[in-house]
């Protein structure tokens, strides 16, 4: 029911402070160091008075480690005074040779954290080295070899010193190296962790575990209890507890496996030393020896599997961030391989489309050039014939019905050259823009029409409803109205024209209408009146380049044209031509 929450645990750092203060360091070391030592002795055998578990190895590597090498000398200052509790504990008579024999064992304390703390800076070079598997056995091997170091010191400077026997060097040396190594292994991971950053996660799921954990541990209190089984039990218990140190090792973070460590070889002393539990034996050496082993296995065996977890769990992370960033990167790469393609595909229409248009153009080229040839030498072949037959001629009226005849042709080819200059302007010159005024525009080309259409009387009907402004290209939309009227009293149908002129003029477009009451166009012919040159009729009135300049016009203006036609009724054209105006 309850979500998981995640909160930063307060960084438990109580050596952040000492950073700025070496006096201040040597102090507080100095006092870690002597109450570790009195913990220590508190934990000494009654008889033998040997100690099984010496905390100041372990907690000297950790200040070193987390204080760096120049706190050394509170380490020799507490080491020193913890030399003689440890003498006073044992009895030891002070003189000068025992005082001799403090202050080398002192040093070899010192020269043992040192050693240790230069093997890790030079073998794991990380501050904590209990995230790696390779790291822990690296730091196994550290703790062996500067116990040893330490161990033989003390013991040369107490047999050279006749503290100790020969016969003594060995067992004396044992004692110490054991008791310092598993400081080492137990101390050390519990004060570095504990001063790292961490963060404590509860959830449902942990709360779960801790109580299966806590009722599984009452059940073998319980079964303790019980008379039938209780001393198997207790024999049984250090691979009991195995299994629970490496569920914390497996589940839970470094702090608390260290924690359940320390308790669980603190509760194994405990015991012990009250001669309970499975590890008492004969002799205190032999109980003392197999509780070290015990609790030296626990540790770096619960350890090796935290870290094992630990650098599963990176790696896991580590992919799935791999993963993530690699998604990512697909996405992008897809979605450049998508607009990549996306370009090539307008790259390949506009290529088609240019294709389309050169095609058309080669096309029309053709039959441009055949028609142009055909046409301006008709008009100059009919001139030339008709000048011929006009020297020949003495009869004046007829003299001037061959000079009327020659300048019919003459204003054909002039028509057809004017047809063919609207037709290069447009495809030449960008469109224009300027305010137009439909009206003006169209009177003025009536005006210029009024004599085109011989003895016939024009009848024009305009409707212009414009509101608003109204911009486009002057030239090309006279281009446009001059074709279509001038088409509309050309093919009248023998009858005086009548052109009805419609104009809606929005912030838009222009929709205009031209009507008119001519012959008409066959409607075979309808699908094929905007090509060039396309002639609907047979009486070489026209160029055939009329509507198809109209047609291309249009498109340049990025308008829509429409014909409809009925023989013999007349013909309507639609237009829409884009307002360019910034309404």
């Amino acid at each position: 029911m309850a979500n998981n929450t995640t909160m930063n645990a307060i960084s438990l750092k109580p050596f952040a402070t000492l950073k700025k203060s070496n006096d201040l360091k040597i102090v507080v070391v100095s006092v870690l160091y002597y109450a570790s030592a009195q913990f220590g002795l508190w934990l000494s055998f009654g008889e033998t008075k040997t100690i099984p578990l010496w905390p100041p190895a372990g907690l000297a590597l950790a200040l070193l480690i987390i204080l760096k090498h120049r706190t050394w000398p509170a380490i020799t200052i507490g080491s020193l005074i913890a030399v003689a509790m440890v003498f006073l504990h044992l009895g030891i008579t002070f003189s000068f040779s025992v005082v001799m024999a403090m202050v080398i064992i002192a040093i070899g304390n010192t020269l043992e954290a040192l050693f240790g703390h230069f093997l890790i800076r030079k073998l794991i070079r990380v501050r904590n080295p209990f995230l790696k598997t390779t790291h822990v056995f690296i730091f196994l091997l550290v703790a062996l070899l500067m116990c040893t170091l330490g161990s033989g010191i003390s013991m040369l400077s107490m047999w050279s010193n006749h503290i100790i026997t020969s016969e003594a060097t060995i067992s004396t040396f044992s004692s110490l190296w054991l008791s310092n190594v598993v400081s080492v292994l137990i101390i050390t991971p519990f004060v570095i962790s504990w001063t790292a950053n961490f963060k404590i996660e509860i959830n449902w799921q942990r709360i779960v575990e801790g109580i299966i954990f806590i009722g599984a541990l009452a059940l073998i209190v319980m079964c303790l209890q019980l008379d039938t089984i209780s001393s198997t039990i207790e024999k049984s218990v250090p691979f009991l507890i195995m299994p629970f140190l490496l569920w914390l090792g497996f589940r839970f973070n470094l702090q608390t496996t260290m924690t359940g460590i320390l308790i669980a070889s603190l509760l194994a002393i405990y015991f012990t030393l009250h001669n309970e539990g499975p590890f008492v034996l004969n002799t205190e050496a032999n109980s003392r020896l197999i509780l070290q082993v015990f609790i030296g296995v626990i540790s770096i065996s619960t350890i090796i599997l935290y870290a094992t977890v630990n650098e599963r769990t990176v790696a896991q992370k580590a992919i799935e961030k791999f993963n993530e960033q690699l998604e990512t990167k697909v996405k992008e790469r897809t979605q450049e391989l998508h607009d990549e393609i996306q370009m090539r595909k307008k790259i390949e229409e506009k290529t088609r489309i240019s294709n389309s248009k050169l095609r058309k153009a080669n096309i029309e080229l053709d039959n441009f050039v055949y028609s142009v040839s055909h046409d301006l030498r008709a008009p100059i072949a009919s001139v030339l014939g008709l000048v011929n037959l006009a020297k020949k001629e003495e009869d004046i009226t007829m003299m001037k019905k061959y000079l009327a005849m020659v300048a019919e042709s003459a204003e054909r080819q002039d028509s057809f050259i004017k047809d063919i200059l609207d037709l290069s302007r447009n495809a030449r010159l960008e469109v224009d823009s300027e305010k137009i005024e439909f009206e003006e525009m169209i009177n003025e080309i009536f005006d210029q029409l009024k004599y085109s259409s011989g003895d016939k009387q024009i009848l024009k009907d305009i409707d212009i409803r414009q509101d608003v402004p109204f911009s486009s290209d002057k030239k090309r939309l006279k281009v446009i109205f001059n074709n279509l009227i001038s088409n509309a009293i050309r093919y009248s149908n023998h009858t005086d024209p009548y052109i009805k002129i419609d104009i809606a003029v929005d912030n838009v477009t222009a929709k205009i209408n031209i009507n008119d009451n001519g012959r008409g166009i066959p409607k075979d012919h309808l699908k094929n009146v905007f090509k060039m040159f396309y002639r609907a009729t047979d009486d070489n009135a026209g160029s055939g380049l009329g509507l198809y300049i109209v047609k291309e016009t249009v498109d340049k203006l990025r308008g829509n044209v429409a014909l409809n036609s009925v023989e013999k009724k007349g013909t309507t054209v639609n237009l829409e031509i884009p307002n360019l105006s910034d309404n």
